[in-house]
């Protein structure tokens, strides 16, 4: 039956379009030259991460990681090699030292990793109690006791022992699955300028501030082994730690293991006290403003079209960004390196502009790619990720092609509902069967910057990944760095994605697109 049903999926994929897509030869075989065989991926990637690691949106070492890729990009000959501001963004953080320690009822060292913007905080032997409120009624109990404390947040956690491999790639079946995925459900309009009613996490959060405790802990809400998954501070309004003036309690994810013991400690009735000494710096750029950075290779007679690839830049700042999302940013660089290797050896040169574009902020929500977008592409009304009108360079872009899913090879691509491009992708992916890419799934996928583009009518696309370990072990946590990245995996997604932006750039005509509902929105033109 599951044979059937992947007969029954590529027959719907091609049904209407029985004209083959033509797949260049000669450049497929340049590409993979220079992709595979002499491939300069994990260089760029030991850089990246090992030297401009992490690179927090807004920190001082993105700027700097900033300013290298840029003189990469350049070295290798890319043309208008330049940054764009997005924002204003806010307040920068960058983290300095930090150690925590225990010392009742006997002394060791705590694993754990400040959240993102909490500002800095000294303390010797401070008492930790536990915050158990689950009303207002329960937490305005401890008003006037919490100032000079340690807090707890979070109860047990049980963890269980690996019995099978953290990391895994997909199997037939998975890949089968998503082939026969039916058409997605159009996403809802939605407008994130909301309010409510009462929220307990927003009058815990701004209780805590009032109070003003030494410090806040909680547990990695996943991982063991001391893997700490970890993001920014809270507060009693999402992303107003960026907010000048706001006061953010010092907070601090501790690897689970051992805040599993202090927890249990404590519900023993043993006084737990701990030492910490964070230090981390607020600091404002001159306007608030945060850069996308941009580089071209010109095209030829269709040169005012465009072809975009790209993948965040930021990280955060736990590790070193490496599978989220260095390995993105590497493999797009790559891309880019190849495709002037290429051009040299064949002098094939793009019909169609290809532009590659690094992100920031989208750890924060998206901000860079959806800012660009806003900039060139659409006018957004404030507090809604719908486009309001369509600017006419929208018209140009071909496609936008993402990867931010880790360090996985590439087994496909998410068609995000755009049934017209499969025909056409099942052609350019047929030169790279034997590199195990061959998936072309009709599903959404979520979460990142190709959704930016797929929002405002440009065909933009998201390419299936290998699972590995990225959820289990390196996604946002103190784990993710260069030593898990899998060096023929990059070779493999760079080598397919320049083949796949180059094949874009030489078609006759725009790839196909889906239709555009606006809603009440107009065009501009």
């Amino acid at each position: 039956m599951k044979k059937l049903l992947f007969i029954l999926s590529g027959l719907l994929l091609t049904s209407g379009l029985w004209a083959q897509e033509p797949v260049n030869e000669e450049l497929v075989t340049a590409i993979r030259k220079h992709g595979l065989d002499q491939s300069q991926a994990m260089k760029t990637a030991q850089l990246m991460m090992d030297v401009y690691g992490p690179r927090l949106t807004g920190s001082p070492m993105l700027e700097k990681a900033t300013e290298w890729a840029i003189g990469q990009l350049e070295e290798w000959g890319m043309e208008n090699v330049h940054t764009e501001e997005w924002g204003p963004f806010g307040r920068s953080w960058e983290l300095q030292h930090f150690e925590m320690h225990a010392h009742t009822p006997t002394y060791w060292s705590v694993i754990g990793v400040p959240k993102a913007w909490s500002p800095s905080v000294k303390a010797d032997e401070a008492e930790v109690i536990y915050l158990e409120a689950n009303t207002k009624e329960e937490l305005d109990a401890y008003k006037g006791k919490l100032k000079g404390k340690i807090i707890l947040v979070d109860t047990l956690r049980s963890i269980e022992e690996w019995f099978d491999a953290p990391a895994r790639r997909y199997e037939s079946d998975d890949l089968l699955d998503m082939a026969n995925a039916d058409m997605p459900t159009p996403r809802p309009r939605r407008n994130y300028n909301t309010t409510g009613g009462f929220s307990f996490n927003k009058y815990l959060w701004e209780t805590l501030a009032e109070e003003d405790p030494i410090a806040v802990l909680d547990r990695s809400y996943k991982g063991d082994l001391g893997t700490v998954f970890v993001s920014g501070a809270r507060t009693g309004e999402w992303g107003s730690y960026r907010e000048e003036g706001t006061k953010v309690v010092p907070q601090i994810t501790l690897a689970v293991e051992h805040y599993n013991r202090i927890f249990r400690l404590l519900q023993q009735g043993i006084p737990v006290k701990l030492s910490l000494d964070l230090k981390a710096r607020y600091y404002n750029p001159d306007d608030g403003m945060e850069r996308n950075i941009i580089a071209e290779i010109p095209g030829t007679d269709l040169k005012d079209e465009v072809v975009i690839f790209g993948a965040h830049f930021d990280s955060w700042h736990a590790a070193t960004g490496a599978t989220d999302n260095g390995a993105g940013s590497t493999v797009m660089m790559e891309a880019a390196r190849i495709l002037q290797e290429v051009i040299k050896e064949t002098g094939v040169k793009p019909r169609r502009t290809l532009r590659l574009a690094l992100w920031t902020g989208e750890e924060q929500g998206l901000y860079g790619s959806r800012g660009y977008v806003g900039e060139h592409y659409a006018e957004f009304p404030e507090g809604t990720y719908n486009p309001q009108s369509i600017k006419p360079a929208q018209e140009k872009v071909s496609a936008y092609y993402n990867l931010d899913n880790g360090t996985g090879k590439i087994r496909g691509v998410y068609l995000q509902g755009n049934q017209a491009v499969g025909p056409i992708f099942r052609s350019w992916l047929e030169p790279f069967k034997d590199l195990e890419a061959g998936t072309l799934t009709l599903s959404n996928t979520g979460g990142t910057d190709h959704l930016a583009f797929d929002a405002v009518g440009i065909p933009g696309f998201q390419f299936i990944q290998d699972p590995m370990a990225y959820f289990t072990r390196t996604h946002h946590s103190n784990m993710d760095n260069l030593d898990h990245l899998v060096e023929d995996d990059l070779k493999q997604a760079a080598t397919i994605i320049a083949s796949f932006v180059m094949h874009t750039a030489m078609r006759d005509e725009l790839l196909p697109r889906k239709p555009l509902d606006l809603g009440e929105a107009r065009s501009e033109e």
